[in-house]
């Protein structure tokens, strides 16, 4: 029994494969689907040959259609010459002498000697050529799942963007969380858990470094007579005072009511550590004014330096530094005192 003779249109076979591509004997082009055609738009298509319009990318060695077909059986990929950043896919089959393109006679004829057929897709390359062609629900099969495949990586983008933007958060009020964890919340300086962890990192590399501690004179008078309100804007005056003083590197704490521990990395040349002290102490005896009335505070220093230890560990370093802190109070106020001290 003879098998019946299949006729198609071009609008049918557009509709039905939207990515075709109709090849005569020669390799050819009959007719292309329109969202192929958005494709190759710019170029000569119909009457081209395919070579001249794809770049075969797989197998690997054709270059024509049959040798396409010879070597790959149906599977194929290819990429259009003029938009290499798109690739296509697709399948390959030669079609009977005795099927012939109707109702499209004047883009090509029935084919003499045999035609091809392929049907072509954007496979991984989807989403790209989506949005370079800006290709529509229209422009695919109506049996094909391109768009709900589009929807579905568009909605696992903004899903990632989401996520993204959450971890973001979280670790930005994790180090906020850390940044408040370490700050005394009156100066804005450091607190006593962040000097002593400076203090035992620096140890532990045996990094060379020198410490200022610092007490505020007559602070309680401060209190006494004008107030707590006149107090703390003395401590927030000299959180300030000692911002300026030291480097982005350093380490400003206030480690109790109007104690301070100025840790300076790096820094052990005794005329430098003497000349800080000194600025700061005179910084801070000049009056500060609240509420129309003077604040009058003078600052002892305790100098001590990493060098001056055998085996300097935090404890060690800060027993020194109060021993240095005395020694200037004892002198007489406002004065800034190194201590040597060669303890094991």
């Amino acid at each position: 029994m003879q098998e019946p003779v299949l006729t198609i249109g071009h609008d049918g076979l557009s509709r039905f494969m939207p990515m075709h591509l109709l090849l005569d004997a020669s390799g050819c082009v009959i007719s292309a689907g329109p969202t192929l055609m958005r494709v190759l738009e710019g170029q000569a298509v119909i009457g081209a040959r395919f070579q001249d319009l794809f770049e075969v990318r797989s197998p690997g060695g054709a270059v024509t259609v049959d040798e396409v077909l010879d070597r790959a059986g149906q599977r194929f990929r290819i990429v259009p010459r003029h938009r290499e950043r798109v690739g296509l896919r697709g399948l390959g089959q030669r079609l009977p002498v005795d099927i012939a393109l109707g109702g499209g006679a004047s883009e090509g004829g029935p084919s003499e000697g045999g035609a091809v057929l392929l049907n072509l897709s954007f496979g991984i390359d989807l989403i790209a050529a989506v949005r370079e062609f800006c290709l529509t629900d229209a422009d695919f099969a109506a049996t094909e799942l391109a768009m709900e495949l589009l929807y579905l990586a568009e909605a696992n983008a903004a899903v990632t963007r989401e996520l993204r933007g959450l971890n973001l958060r979280l670790e930005g009020a994790r180090v906020a969380a850390a940044e408040e964890a370490l700050t005394d919340p009156l100066t804005g300086l450091r607190n006593r858990r962040a000097a002593d962890l400076v203090l035992e990192r620096l140890c532990a590399a045996q990094a060379p470094f020198g410490l200022l501690h610092m007490d505020l004179d007559f602070f309680k008078s401060v209190n006494d007579t004008l107030g707590h309100a006149a107090g703390d804007f003395v401590l927030e005056t000299v959180g300030r005072i000692l911002r300026e003083q030291v480097r982005a590197e350093d380490c400003a704490a206030r480690v109790g009511g109007d104690e301070f521990v100025i840790i300076l990395s790096g820094r052990t040349d005794p005329e430098t550590l003497q000349a800080i002290a000194t600025r700061i102490i005179a910084r801070v005896s000049e009056p500060m004014a609240f509420e129309g009335q003077p604040c009058r505070v003078s600052a002892s220093i305790g100098i001590v330096r990493s060098l001056d230890l055998a085996a300097p560990d935090a404890v060690q370093i800060l027993a020194a530094a109060d021993r240095a802190l005395y020694a200037a109070k004892h002198a007489g106020r406002g004065m800034a005192v190194l201590l040597a001290s060669h303890g094991a």
